[in-house]
Formats: structure tokens, sequence, C-alpha cells
């Protein structure tokens, strides 16, 4: 039933628009009126959708409104950037005059990141209770006009936005991407690069891998051997790379700008070649071995029974904890192949406490329900449709006694599993992963036995054995992503594959004006050239 009102929905946005151009005449009704996005062509579909009344036209007279403290004004002239070098436009931000396009924040019933978009022939008003609500309104905006608005010099327009009311909230309030910059480092520049990309699809988590066997990638004073000897190469061999404190804080600062929280991750107990490279007395037999540069998993393990690997810990946790002001630090544990299962259990017992000992929340990929979570923590499911029922059991039986799940299913969300055969990058352990794979699941439903209430959201890890420059995450990413967007922001009644299909192939041009060389997938009827 919902499916035939948003059909009705659009019928009537569809006739709308064309009664609108009907009043004009000639070659000036295109010009003057254009045909503008409907409202229901956005990723993540909104939550309600009401087309209806003219729209609203962009000009050189438009301003920004704020009702607001300084972070609605933050909102405003972050849009005000996006919209001035293809509209050519002035766009100033000001608390006074009316009309135009205006943010608002209130106590209404929006919710944390919810918000209100209402168009018509007068303005454009985004209402919201937070700001991160508001920006989550302005990306909405953003894909309501035309494709060239991404560009970085002026373009013809018009800049029109349909009219109608958006009523939006998201379904899960975990929606993350995961960059591993262990295997293959990646700049301070592509990072934030890949947080704008982010945004556009309201994403609110940066999942960070920060260390690894093949690199460990961030300062901490005191361990210096970690970045400069652990961080000096990766995979194939490159110089590697780390971040100093100043440029995490920078990533951090950046990433709260689009309303993203950066979730750092120290990969512990395996993962850990990098460390025990830099510092002999972390491996048991006190021999520190050589840095490495390939791509096999499961070697490696701190020494679990010395009493230094956890003033270690302590150390890493509680300089990375006061750079992160978020609430979570992920600690691995996944792949701990050279880890006894007695000393896994103990090496958790002792670190978890540690965590919550510097004011952080512990996550781990889902291994850790092996062991006992400590209350509050989240775990990280990257499991397979495959994997074992007795492993899908013991996670969803941590589930059911409160620990909360992010789901990150290989095969169906991990962006580093290569589209098909021909694929350039990427690998295929979980198989090939296309774009309706990606999105034709619902994480409410997708682990037997796991109480829905568990589900705190979705996350879409890209790994990089193979993935070394933003050329690369583009491919990799793009369409991909966007369907892990809506999965977790969209009811789950909007989902369907051929409504989505549709909407995903009006990406295309938008990506190409920004710039993101996307992967061409067949099962998407993307315009052609000049289309």
């Amino acid at each position: 039933m919902r499916q035939r009102r948003r059909t009705f929905r659009l019928l009537g946005a569809l006739l709308l628009v064309a009664a609108v151009g009907a009043a004009a005449t000639g070659a000036s009704a295109h010009t003057q009126y254009g045909t503008p996005t409907p409202l229901d062509r956005v990723i993540p579909a909104p939550a309600s959708v009401d087309p209806g009344g003219a729209p609203y036209r962009i000009t050189p007279g438009t301003q920004i409104r704020i009702e607001g403290p300084r972070e609605a004004r933050r909102v405003g002239e972050y849009l005000a950037e996006l919209l001035r070098p293809a509209t050519g436009y002035r766009l100033p931000v000001t608390d006074r005059g009316r009309g135009g396009i205006r943010l608002r924040l209130d106590d209404g019933p929006h919710g944390a990141e919810g918000y209100r978009l209402d168009s018509r022939r007068s303005g454009v008003t985004i209402t919201a209770r937070e700001p991160a609500g508001l920006f989550h309104g302005v990306q909405t905006l953003r894909q309501l006009l035309p494709p060239a608005v991404e560009r970085d010099s002026v373009q013809r327009g018009p800049w029109l936005v349909a009219g109608g009311t958006i009523e939006d909230t998201p379904r899960y309030g975990w929606r993350g991407a995961m960059l591993d910059v262990s295997r293959h480092f990646l700049t301070v520049d592509e990072v934030r690069r890949y947080i704008d990309q982010l945004a556009l699809y309201k994403i609110n988590k940066l999942h960070l891998h920060l260390s690894d066997d093949q690199g460990w990638r961030i300062a901490v004073d005191s361990w210096p051997r970690l970045a400069a000897y652990g961080g000096s190469t990766e995979v194939g061999g490159g110089p590697g790379g780390h971040y100093t404190k100043a440029e995490y804080t920078e990533l951090v600062r950046y990433a709260a700008s689009r309303h993203l929280e950066v979730v750092p991750e120290i990969d512990m107990p395996g993962h850990t070649n990098a460390a025990l490279a830099s510092y002999a007395e972390l491996n048991c037999d006190g021999v520190a071995p050589p840095l490495y540069t390939g791509t096999e998993v499961g070697f490696s393990s701190l020494c679990v029974g010395k009493e230094i690997t956890y003033d270690f810990v302590d150390d890493v946790v509680r300089e990375i904890a006061a750079l992160t002001p978020g609430r979570w630090i992920h600690i691995g544990g996944d792949e701990a192949h050279s880890t006894s299962h007695e000393d896994y259990v103990t090496f958790m017992e002792r670190v978890q406490p540690i965590v919550a000992e510097y004011g952080k929340t512990v996550i781990g990929w889902h291994q850790l329900t092996g062991a006992a979570p400590a209350e509050g923590a989240l775990a990280q499911y990257w499991g397979l449709d495959s994997t074992s029922p007795a492993e899908k059991a013991q996670v969803a039986e941590a589930a059911r006694n409160g620990t909360g799940l992010i789901l990150s299913p290989a095969d169906r969300i991990y962006l580093d599993m290569k589209y098909d055969k021909d694929t350039p990058l990427g690998l295929s352990w979980a198989g090939y992963v296309e774009v309706r794979q990606s999105y034709d699941w619902d994480p409410g439903a997708y682990l037997p036995g796991v109480p829905g209430s568990a589900v705190r959201g979705v996350e879409a890890p890209l790994w990089t054995e193979t993935i070394e420059n933003s050329e690369h995450i583009d491919y990799m990413a793009f369409p991909r992503l966007p369907g892990t967007a809506e999965l977790g922001w969209s009811p789950a009644s909007t989902h369907d594959w051929d409504d989505y299909r549709t909407r995903l192939a009006a990406q295309g041009p938008r990506w190409e004006a920004l710039g993101i060389g996307y992967h061409r997938s067949p099962q998407v009827p993307w315009p052609t050239a000049g289309g």
C-alpha cells in the first residue's frame, strides 16, 4: 500500500510539473521552470514525501536565512559554499529578511538527526531540532537541485526545487563507513575527500582502521616507534606514513563539521605485526619480527601473558581517547588465530576496562562475543550469508543479552569485494558483490535470533589491500556506498530494488560533476552520455 501511495504522489508531482510548464510558452517554458527533481528521487529515500505546489527557484536575490545559534549558521555557510560556484550567486547568509532558503532550529519532533523540508514558490524551509538534522536536510536539498550544482564553475541553471514537504528521520543511529588506512596509507586530503562523499548520503560515522600488520598510522608519544618505524611501510613495500596528532585532530574536526563522528580502531590482540616489529618487548620471546608488507592474516599476536602488553594498551588508548571527542574506541579482536581462546578471553577481560577508564565505550568485531562483551559494548558482524549457524547463534545470544550489533556482512557491504571477475581492484574471498547484492537485504531481519532492538545500524568497510588512492576509493565505493546509506537511514517500507536502481542511476551525473570515477554496473540503467 505504501508503494502505491508513493506512486500516486510521484504521478501528482509529474502532473504538477506538466501544468506549470504548460503555463509558459515556447522555449521560455524550460528556461523559466525546467523540470525539478521529484521529492522522492533522492538517496536515502525519505521517510515521508508529500509533493505539491509550485517549485522554488534559486535566483541572484536568494538569501540563506538562519534561525538558531552559531551551529545553525555553520550549516548555512556550508550550504552557501556548496551553491555559490555553480550558480554564481552571492547567497548571503543572514538572520534577516524574508523568503529564500531558511534554516531553523526548534523543539519539534525531529529527533537528533531528522528534519522537515518545505518547498514552495516563496522559499524553502528546513526545520530540525539539532544542527545535524539541518545538515542532513541540506543534503536532501542538494540532491533536489540539478547535478550541475556540484560543479566548481558557473553553470546555466535554472535552479529549481520541487514543491512539497519531506518529513525525514533515520531508521538507525549508526550509519557508518570504515576506511582502512593501514594496508595502504591514505593522506589527510584523501580522507577529507571521502568524508565529503559520505556526508552527501547522511553517513554519520567514520571508522578509521588505524593499525594492522602492515602499518601503524597514528602517533603515540609514549611509544614513538609505533608510527616512526611501524608506519614506515605498507602493502607492496611503499613508504607508508602516519598521522601526527595534529593531523588526526584535523580529521576529527573536519568530520565533525560534516556531522560525522570518528571512531578510531586499534586492532588487537591479532593484526599487530607493525607494533610487534616496533617494540621487541611486546613479543613473548622478546624478538621483534620484521616489518610485513604482504596481505596474509592471522599470524600475529600481542603477548597476553606479559604485563607490559597492558601498559602498552593503556598508553595507546589513553592518548587516542584524549584526541577523540566521540564515545567509541574500536579494539578490533578479529582473526586472532595465533591467540588461544583462553588467552583471547583473558586479553578482552583486561582491555575492555582500560577503554572504560578513559571514558570510552568498546566496539569489537563480532569475535568479541566469544569472550564477555562489556556492558554497553557493540559487536560489529562481518560474517557472510553462509557463516556457520553456530557462529551466528553466538552473536545472537550476545545480542539477546544486551550487546548491540553493527551489521557489516562481507558478502553484502564490504566495499573492497570485486563486483565481478573482471573488476581490476579488490578481493573476492567473500564472493563477488554487485550493486543489487549489496542493497537487497534487511538489516533488521538479517541474523536469525537477533531482536530488532539490538541492531544499531550498518557500516560499509573498505579494506585497502588493493586500494591506494582516491581514484580507487571512488571506483569501489560508488555505486555501492549509497545503498548502505539507504539501508541505515530509510524505513524498511521504502525498500524496493526497482525503485532504488532508478534513483541510483540518476546519481551518475552528480558523481561525474563531482569528479567521482564510479563503476558503471550493468545492473543500473545509467543515463547515456549527455543524457
